[in-house]
């Protein structure tokens, strides 16, 4: 009897934004959307870290115009999948991990959604 595997890649994030969200310029003539959400977290240890700052990208020119009115401490919800990156160093090969968005909207502080990025 085989057993079937069904992977799943989801992340659902809502958190403050630290700073406006930041269009980049690719080589590939792409454009990056690139921001970082600072979410707060259990820990198990009660000196333990209180919040994790994720870095969140998209190259979805959808997304990106409606992340170009967000501003920093604003708080948004993102949905994507979790991506690990590689690249070339002058001292080796980095590593980052960080969530491919899909979809984003702003929320109130309250968690109640204002206004939503079509699908």
């Amino acid at each position: 009897m085989s057993l079937t595997v069904i992977d799943r890649n989801d992340v659902v994030l809502r958190g403050r934004l630290s700073a406006p969200p930041e269009l980049r310029p690719m080589p590939s003539g792409d454009t990056l959307l690139l921001f970082k959400l600072v979410v707060r977290r259990d820990s198990p240890r009660p000196r333990g870290p209180k919040t994790d700052v994720i870095t969140c990208v998209s190259y979805l020119p959808a997304l990106q115009r409606y992340a170009a009115a967000w501003t920093a401490e604003d708080v948004v919800e993102v949905e994507g999948s979790l991506q690990r990156r590689f690249w070339r160093t002058p001292t080796g090969t980095a590593v980052a991990y960080e969530v491919n968005c899909r979809r984003g909207r702003k929320v109130s502080r309250a968690g109640q959604r204002t206004s939503s990025q079509p699908a």
